[in-house]
């Protein structure tokens, strides 16, 4: 009879502990590493094999003084991937280069983005950026095309060209910047104003190239060889080329893909009757400037904003930049437009774009003396 009792006993603490042990088991369910709500959905941990990594979220806060649709749609096509939300202030660069120094520490901004080497060495010299470490970024753009220091990183190019009526100007005419201000072209040439920094970024670089002297004989040349004062942006110059004011103008070449690739007819057809000339190929090399985008110094975002210049210098997007709004891409890897392809390889000027802001000083003090408009 004891024996029965024990027996018993024995198996009733047997049930219990069994009992005891599924429980804890189902209240340390462990599914990939997840738990999960009493509806079945994942709270937290990993994704499994099955369930896609969630995105990172967050966001990154961009002072930008580039005003292109292009720039939109890729910060919304990085969005969509990461999750990170892109927040834009726009303006014009000197203006935000003051707004985040007034803001000091408490700026919001994450990254500056603007065009000209000239106004990215402005921020820089103002000890407003940071350094970009990313060995991504570094193997997406040539050393040539990043700040020595890693402030700035190149996101495209465009080159300051001769452009030419195909009608009245044979190539084997045009050769250099020089040749433009020699008498040859009285009364032939087109340029936009002096004041605009296009042209203050290239007097700059030859300045840096054939010194001060010689920059300024250039700019008073310049000066005299115009066909009228100057007016109008680039593309003003290429539609008085072929209204017969003028024969030749100095323009950026992305200007010259925009009006082949125009909603408006008749601006298609000044691109049909200009040609585009990359001038001393047998010298110095073309003219060319850079957008890029700044790590600012006190960025709460600053993760996120690395990825996102690792996002806008990759491939994809930088065909997208160079297809849509015809601006050279900075990674080789990207795929040109037919119409960039056409004007073929050219060697440029190889300074560094520093020099446009270090001598953009001198650059306006000359030509407020020669007299360029």
């Amino acid at each position: 009879m004891q024996q029965r009792r024990n027996y018993v006993f024995l198996m009733l603490t047997f049930v219990l502990v069994m009992a005891l042990i599924a429980g804890c088991g189902a209240g340390n369910n462990n599914n990939g590493g997840a738990n999960k709500s009493a509806n079945g959905t994942k709270t937290t941990g990993e994704a499994t094999a099955e369930e896609p990594e969630t995105k990172t979220g967050g966001e990154v806060n961009i002072y930008t003084a580039r005003h292109y649709d292009v720039d939109a749609d890729l910060y919304a096509k990085f969005t969509e991937q990461t999750g990170i939300k892109v927040n834009v202030v726009e303006g014009k660069a000197p203006e935000l280069i003051e707004k985040i120094k007034r803001e000091g520490t408490s700026t919001p901004a994450d990254l500056f983005i603007t065009v000209d080497g000239g106004i990215l060495n402005t921020a820089k010299t103002a000890e407003l950026l940071q350094p970009v470490v990313s060995e991504v970024i570094d193997a997406q753009v040539p050393a040539e095309l990043r700040d020595k220091d890693s402030h700035w990183i190149g996101l495209s190019t465009r080159a300051r060209v001769i452009v030419y009526a195909k009608d009245r100007v044979n190539p084997s005419e045009l050769s250099t910047y020089e040749d433009l201000a020699t008498d040859k072209w009285k009364g032939k040439l087109m340029v936009r104003s002096s004041t605009n920094l296009y042209n203050l970024s290239l007097l700059a670089s030859l300045i840096s190239i054939n010194g001060e002297k010689e920059a300024e004989a250039w700019a008073a040349g310049i000066a005299a060889n115009l066909a009228r004062d100057p007016e109008g942006g680039d593309r003003d110059q290429a539609k008085a080329i072929v209204a017969g004011t003028g024969d030749v103008a100095i323009m950026n070449t992305y200007y010259v893909g925009n009006l082949a690739a125009s909603d408006v007819e008749e601006e298609r057809k000044v691109a049909e009757q200009i040609g585009v000339f990359f001038p001393n190929q047998q010298t110095t090399g073309t003219h060319i400037n850079i957008s890029g985008a700044a790590l600012i110094k006190h960025s709460k975002n600053k993760e996120n904003a690395i990825k996102l210049i690792e996002y806008l210098t990759a491939p994809e997007a930088q065909s997208i930049i160079s297809k849509t709004n015809f601006e050279f891409p900075v990674n080789k890897a990207a795929e040109l437009p037919e119409l960039l392809k056409s004007w073929g390889e050219f060697k440029s000027q190889g300074i560094d774009f520093a020099a446009y802001g270090e001598l953009n000083p001198k650059a306006v003090e000359i030509v407020n003396k020669v007299g360029w408009k």
